[in-house]
């Protein structure tokens, strides 16, 4: 299987797409799970999907076709993170390593300045944190209490990042959780 990237116009020929995506979709380890279309519509008119600090995606699977969404942020920033989105049917399928990968891939393969890429998730979303450490990637922070959830208590954000260095070598460099003594 290969994964790739099409990169999509959020205001123009991918709008309708993109609004239709995102509302039909209930995504249960994001901030805004169950958007609407008028929130979708607004967060276009932002600039969310398409500015100097975002750019987006459609997944595309060569066997299955469009397959999610994929955004990055934070680009004036040096070290982008991710916002990963797959349509419903594709759930649960094991395709995360390889899209995680693609990501990868893509951010140091067409961004030279970048030395880091980054990314978080809720501390119960197991399957997305097994995918960050299968495919070499770092724990590097735990905000506790520090993800909002719209029906309940927050949970505490897991972020994890992906060196430069790693990614060329194919080796997980690790550091020193607790390097301080009391």
């Amino acid at each position: 299987m290969t994964i790739s990237f099409a990169r999509l116009d959020p205001t123009g020929t991918d709008r309708v797409d993109l609004v239709d995506f995102m509302a039909r979709n209930e995504f249960p380890f994001h901030v805004r799970s169950r958007p609407t279309r008028e929130q979708v519509e607004a967060s276009i008119a932002e600039g969310a999907f398409r500015d100097d600090d975002n750019d987006s995606f459609w997944i595309e699977h060569d066997e299955l076709g469009r397959i999610g969404f994929f955004r990055l942020e934070d680009l004036t920033d040096g070290a982008p993170l991710f916002d990963l989105r797959l349509d419903a049917p594709f759930r649960g399928r094991g395709l995360g390593q390889e899209i995680l990968r693609a990501a990868a891939d893509h951010v140091f393969g067409t961004m030279p300045e970048v030395n880091r890429f980054e990314g978080q998730t809720r501390e119960d979303n197991i399957a997305m944190r097994k995918t960050f450490l299968r495919c070499g990637w770092v724990k590097e922070a735990h905000y506790r209490q520090g993800w909002p959830v719209d029906s309940g208590a927050p949970v505490a954000s897991v972020a994890y990042g992906l060196l430069r260095q790693d990614w060329q070598s194919g080796q997980t460099t690790t550091f020193e959780w607790e390097d301080l003594a009391v």
